[in-house]
């Protein structure tokens, strides 16, 4: 919205004489950035295929995300990154501007993406097999189910994508109910777990049925917590990921297990 791109814009004004602003290329910064670098502050924009820093050629091989990177300052046809999805090159690319910007030798920036291991609950591949997969990430907002699921997409290309997402505070069901309908709509299978509240008292009509309903994809339900196991272990997917930042990540323990014995 207009008041948080102000908000920015009002934050990295408090940026000192010789700092650094990075910012996505093609993000609404480009009157504020011109009055930073008159004043003596420099400027770096990132982007895939756009910007100073611009990522290219981005493909998935052999498990890895494979793309190029190049500035005025530094050119790589091939880093590796152990991640896969849009965001984590654009989060990758972003982490190098921000490396370089503060000195860093850029000799060590390829070994250093590829041994990246990554964070907990930030597609967290929790298992591996050669019948399933499974993946739990934090989205709890449309751009970032997107994102996920576009991850799993083009890292098991041809394989089902069931998805348990449970949706995280009644205010933002309501006010992103279309977005997150039309991220779910590109699983192939979709469970709901009801809202989880967290500090909020519930709003009369959000609900995850509510959501269901928006939703175009046939295979969908609602579904309890205390089910979840039963239907997984019943119809076994082929990839499998949770979302959300409510309590779902207690469902990782029990899930991992259920795997695990399937696999022996």
């Amino acid at each position: 919205s207009e008041a948080v791109v102000e908000s920015y814009k009002q934050f990295v004004r408090q940026i000192k004489p010789g700092g650094i602003l990075i910012y996505k290329h093609g993000l609404p910064l480009d009157d504020v950035a011109a009055e930073l670098e008159a004043s003596g502050r420099k400027v770096f924009t990132f982007g895939i295929e756009e910007g100073y820093y611009e990522a290219f050629n981005v493909h998935v091989q052999n498990g890895q995300t494979i793309f190029g990177l190049k500035s005025t300052i530094v050119d790589w046809p091939a880093l590796k990154l152990n991640y896969p999805g849009l965001h984590n090159v654009m989060n990758a690319t972003a982490a190098i501007a921000a490396t370089l910007g503060a000195g860093g030798f850029s000799t060590e920036i390829p070994q250093a993406l590829e041994a990246f291991k990554g964070v907990k609950r930030r597609f967290d591949t929790i298992i591996k097999t050669s019948e399933v997969v499974y993946v739990d990430d934090y989205a709890h907002h449309p751009a970032e189910l997107e994102a996920t699921i576009q991850a799993a997409r083009s890292l098991y290309p041809g394989k089902k994508l069931t998805g348990i997402f449970q949706p995280h505070l009644f205010t933002r069901t309501r006010d992103f109910a279309d977005g997150f309908a039309t991220a779910l709509d590109k699983l192939d299978e979709c469970l709901l777990l009801p809202i989880y509240p967290a500090r909020e008292l519930p709003i009369p009509g959000v609900t995850s049925e509510m959501l269901l309903e928006k939703m175009t994809i046939k295979n969908k339900r609602i579904i309890q917590k205390n089910e979840i196991i039963n239907q997984i272990n019943q119809h076994k997917p082929e990839i499998l990921l949770t979302m959300g930042a409510g309590d779902i990540d207690t469902l990782i323990e029990p899930l991992k297990q259920l795997f695990m014995s399937s696999s022996k």
